[in-house]
């Protein structure tokens, strides 16, 4: 695959769902473009019912589009379905796993499914890298809820997939496993796979993506690189720890938009395009104060998530 052709290729995409019981029609998808670049870790986000599920289904193959185009790894769906679905593998949300096979039986049967040679199949590699390997002759009904899930990551990448999709994938995983999932994630990614990762943990997402695309209702309401999105609000805190706390406002600092909290530092809440926080600063020196600590916070992806999204409800 070149290059220049994009892991995911999403062009007008359009899904309506038949309305029942005297419902009207259900535009889940209305008009999505999205481009996700090779090599990259993206976040598809979005609340519930945003159209999400809708579009990994469309790119799983699973549900049919009314109207659109996708290429995965630049290949045509409508075109050649089998190598589409060769260059993609799908973690689901929901665990559906046969409770009767082993991980390691699972693993063999998923790549019997893609046509994968014996001699070419990772089983033991795999289960070793989501933490498995104890547990591959196991029933997979007798293990937790967070082995489930990832066993279901496990089967996603049997066949070499270049783009892996992976939908909520730590939901119910402890701290420990999630950390060793995210490695091995970034191990893959090291190598050239596209990560595609929809997550309702904002701060997993602000941490591991290079670029995010935000939906909702049907329509991308935005798709940056993840440092671009955050620098949208254009919102920093300061906050002024003095020697003796305040008990009361100045009103000059008052006037510059400063703040008490319930420690008596100042909080000055201003927009580094247009302010800046020497003429802050030297207002406190005016005021005769002493500066012991500084701290600033900047706007995260979750602020901007709440901003985006109310606004498209709109």
């Amino acid at each position: 695959m070149s290059a220049d052709v994009p892991a995911i290729e999403v062009l007008d995409l359009r899904k309506t769902y038949r309305g029942v019981r005297n419902q009207p029609p259900k535009d889940a998808l209305q008009g999505v473009d999205l481009r996700v670049p090779q090599g990259c870790v993206f976040g598809l986000l979005g609340p519930n019912g945003a159209g999400k599920s809708t579009l990994i289904n469309i790119l799983a193959g699973l549900v049919t589009k009314t109207a659109g185009t996708v290429r995965i790894a630049g290949i045509d769906p409508d075109r050649n379905p089998r190598r589409a679905r060769r260059a993609i593998g799908v973690v689901p949300q929901e665990l559906n796993l046969d409770a009767f096979f082993s991980p390691r039986e699972a693993l063999e049967f998923q790549a019997g499914l893609y046509g994968v040679a014996r001699r070419q199949r990772r089983t033991d590699e795999i289960l070793a890298k989501v933490g498995l390997a104890d547990k591959a002759d196991a029933y997979a009904r007798s293990l937790s809820g967070g082995m489930r899930r990832r066993l279901l990551v496990a089967k996603a990448l049997v066949h070499d997939p270049a783009v892996v999709i992976l939908d909520e994938p730590t939901a119910g995983v402890d701290v420990e496993l999630r950390r060793q999932l995210w490695a091995y994630m970034r191990e893959l990614n090291a190598k050239g796979v596209t990560i595609v990762l929809t997550t309702h943990y904002l701060a997993e997402a602000e941490a591991m993506c290079d670029e995010i695309a935000i939906i909702n209702h049907g329509r991308v309401v935005a798709c940056d690189r993840k440092e671009h999105l955050v620098h949208r609000l254009d919102q920093k805190t300061l906050t002024v720890t003095l020697a003796e706390p305040l008990d009361a406002l100045p009103p000059a600092l008052a006037e510059l938009g400063a703040a008490l909290d319930g420690a008596g530092r100042l909080v000055f809440r201003y927009r580094p395009s247009s302010a800046r926080v020497d003429a802050l600063l030297n207002a406190i020196c005016r005021e005769g104060f002493d500066l012991v600590d500084l701290a600033t916070e900047e706007s995260d992806l979750e602020e901007v998530f709440v901003q985006l999204t109310a606004d498209a409800a709109e």
